[in-house]
């Protein structure tokens, strides 16, 4: 899905959950177990898994290449889960410190920056001093931090706040991940948050953002969850929603807290049950209509039914504040996805449009002159600016004694074909992908696996 659109890099790791380092009582989320299921590998907490360390990973990449390129980052959520498991509170400072340690590890073993996810457990019990520690090590070692901030709905302001005081209290560089406003009560709110950035940019902060271009988001079901609910790990999160007292309770917060419309842009995608399979592309309020209960009530329900396994998608953007997002020259495009296929093992699962759709949308937004700027300030978004703002020395552009990453596409038949009811398709209109000089792709897929294991350093 990403070769077949001309990515030549890929950026793994993002949202806090990342492939390395996997120790202690760190687990890969259920999207992470369901990929290593169809890489045909072991469950990582058996011995015989391939890599526990940034390193490990590393050669395992090393001796099993891929298509395109990987820059890899070091999840906030695996570092904290290895040193303290999945505990709802704040880390000790001895705690922090390890997280320190073993982050300062995998910079020094090819991780180029770290990410957090902090609407996820076990990242959002952090407290802030503890990202800025990790920041503040990050930035000792040139490293970036990708961030999905703490909050990008009612208290986005607050969470842009957070993530500007760590940047200028440590000097990392900044990359906000999908940057938006979600929910129609804070659309409103988008001036002040780019005001924000864009105050800190001009005093020195080196602040950026990705967004893909759509206006639904895909995530886990449970992330709407409250805080205390999350805590303690999958099988504490599964008995409290099956007592009736505590769901009870989950029910009512979740009814006093969330507007009846946000019910409304919930729909379900991903499903692991397979009785609950036909529920792929049903919104949440017409399952809660079939089973003759509330949206909340439907929505612990079918929790406990796919046992926490399942993905959903969020129409809850605004498209006006898609195009002026993507008005500022510091945003980038990113798809939020993983790769996938349209057969094989990596058909399996009902992913959001973006894994296929992200890049032949954005450039045919350009040419079709949806955004404020032309081709030409499209591309540079996909290729030069990514590559500055990870680091990537060499990559970007075509210029003599760079490397060969190029893409040929024919902007006459740029088309996106997937969608939300069969996403996987690939899009058409593009030609051939080259990745360090080797055709990766012209037309069909190749055998060729020319991708290389990329090391970022900024400032």
């Amino acid at each position: 899905s990403k070769i077949r659109q001309g990515v030549t890099t890929e950026v793994v790791g993002q949202c806090g959950c990342s492939a390395a380092p996997l120790l202690g009582a760190a687990r890969h989320d259920s999207d992470w177990f369901g990929h290593l299921q169809a890489a045909g590998l072991e469950d990582p907490a058996s011995d015989n898994f391939p890599w526990r360390s940034m390193a490990a990973y590393r050669n395992h990449l090393s001796n099993n290449p891929p298509a395109p390129n990987v820059v890899a980052l070091a999840g906030h959520n695996l570092l904290r889960a290895g040193v303290m498991g999945y505990a709802g509170r704040a880390a000790t400072e001895d705690e922090t410190r390890e997280m320190v340690r073993r982050l300062e590890q995998a910079l020094d073993e090819g991780a180029s920056g770290f990410s957090t996810g902090l609407i996820y457990v076990p990242g959002r019990f952090s407290e802030p001093e503890e990202v800025l520690a990790l920041a503040q090590a990050a930035a000792a070692r040139k490293g970036i931090y990708a961030t999905h901030m703490r909050s990008e709905s009612d208290h986005i302001e607050e969470a842009v706040a957070e993530v500007l005081g760590v940047a200028r209290a440590s000097g990392v560089w900044v990359l906000i991940s999908h940057l938006k406003t979600s929910g129609k009560t804070n659309w409103g709110k988008l001036e002040s948050v780019l005001g924000e950035i864009n105050a800190a940019r001009a005093a020195g902060c080196a602040v950026h953002a990705d967004r893909y271009p759509y206006c639904v988001s895909s995530t886990s079901l449970d992330s709407r969850l409250p805080g205390w609910a999350l805590a303690d790990g999958n099988a504490a999160i599964l008995a409290r929603l099956k007592d009736p007292r505590t769901a009870a309770r989950i029910v009512r917060e979740l009814t006093e807290e969330r507007t009846p419309d946000s019910w409304e842009q919930i729909i379900i995608a991903g499903v692991s049950s397979p009785e609950l399979v036909r529920y792929r592309g049903t919104k949440l309020i017409d399952i809660a209509r079939e089973w003759g209960c509330t949206p909340p009530e439907a929505y612990v329900k079918f929790l406990v039914a796919d046992e926490l396994h399942t993905g959903a998608f969020f129409a809850s953007m605004s498209e006006e504040n898609l195009y002026r997002i993507y008005a500022e020259p510091w945003v980038m495009v990113g798809s939020d996805s993983s790769i996938r296929a349209t057969t094989g093992r990596l058909s399996r699962g009902f992913p959001h449009p973006r894994t296929y759709g992200t890049f032949v949308r954005f450039l045919r937004m350009a040419l079709d002159g949806v955004l404020s700027f032309g081709i030409e300030e499209a591309v540079r978004r996909m290729t030069l600016l990514p590559a500055q703002v990870l680091g990537l020395e060499g990559r970007g552009q075509l210029a003599e004694g760079a490397w060969a990453d190029i893409t040929v596409f024919d902007p006459e038949t740029l088309r996106e074909k997937t969608t939300f009811t069969d996403p996987h398709q690939y899009a058409e209109g593009f030609r051939c992908t080259i990745v360090n000089g080797q055709i990766a792709f012209d037309g069909q897929e190749s055998r060729r696996r020319p991708g290389q294991w990329l090391v970022g350093r900024v400032g």
